[in-house]
């Protein structure tokens, strides 16, 4: 293979990571070329709509996703947090990327500097969940948009939550006021990594994504991937996971948002891979039943 075609959105964050994964496997195949294939997916079409209302988590990968099936592109690269938990068919994530900084930031003003109902943008359920207990008194509006469109909507005297990711990626971190913690903001599944994806049948490709594919990343992601697939849900619902290596955050919250569970998964270097998705599948189970009724 000369040419290996990616598909990817054409934002400038989804532009940035399809680039580096280019790049990398460019340098570490001799005599190979990448080319970018643009695609536009729902979410970016529909910037005006609550992601939740739209089909939530994938809404900017099945687009892509079908550029690939189709044979106009060799492999996707996505958010690895905007991937549906269940596989699409015909598809398997080849490579995980090195995974980037997972936590949310705060834009705008920092959370001990927001005056008492002051206003949070965002569009995520989960941000708006977590926030809500640490900060009851909080406003929330809606946040669609491009990356540089988002941070022309910073509320007057409040914030906007985004991934720290999607602001490293671009070289923005100056915009960064605060930092949340991963266990006081559990992150998104899979935030701060990327996922590449190709047929299931294309061997060639798969195995030029192996060279490339982050194994701590991927153990990681998998579980947190194992810990929502269990519960069946993606955006539409309150639910975070990270796994750092030694032990994975969850969280989960019921639709009122009145119940809220936060827990600890022991997960450790020296268990296997197959006792980790299961403790994973097993925390789902304990999470569903405590926000349950």
């Amino acid at each position: 293979m000369s040419v290996l075609r990616i598909a990817t959105r054409s934002s400038a964050q989804a532009r940035t990571q399809a680039t580096t994964i280019g790049q990398l496997l460019e340098a570490t195949h001799d005599g190979l070329t990448v080319e970018l294939v643009f695609v536009n997916t729902t979410g970016d079409q529909k910037q005006d709509v609550p992601l939740h209302t739209i089909g939530g988590q994938g809404v900017f990968v099945k687009e892509v996703q079908a550029a690939v099936l189709a044979g106009r592109a060799d492999i996707a690269v996505h958010s690895a947090k905007d991937l549906p938990s269940t596989p699409a068919d015909g598809l398997c994530i080849g490579a995980f990327g090195q995974r980037r900084d997972p936590r949310d930031v705060l834009v705008g003003r920092a959370l001990g500097d927001l005056a008492q109902g002051a206003t949070i943008a965002t569009g995520s359920v989960r941000r708006r969940s977590q926030l809500s207990v640490i900060r009851p008194d909080l406003q929330f509006v809606e946040l669609r948009g491009n990356i540089p469109t988002r941070l022309e909507k910073i509320p007057t005297d409040g914030s906007i939550v985004m991934a720290a990711a999607a602001l490293q990626i671009l070289g923005w971190t100056e915009r960064i006021n605060e930092y949340m913690t991963v266990d006081v903001m559990v992150p998104a599944v899979g935030q701060g990594c990327v996922a590449i994806e190709c047929r299931i049948d294309d061997e060639q490709t798969r195995t030029i994504l192996t060279t490339i594919d982050d194994a701590p990343s991927r153990r990681a992601v998998e579980h947190e991937r194992a810990f929502l697939a269990e519960l069946g849900s993606g955006c539409s619902l309150p639910v975070g996971a990270y796994d750092d290596g030694e032990k994975m955050l969850v969280y989960l919250a019921s639709d009122d948002g009145q119940k809220h569970h936060f827990a600890t998964v022991p997960t450790g270097r020296t268990a296997s891979h197959e006792e980790l998705l299961v403790a994973a599948r097993r925390a789902a189970q304990v999470a569903r039943d405590a926000v349950a009724g």
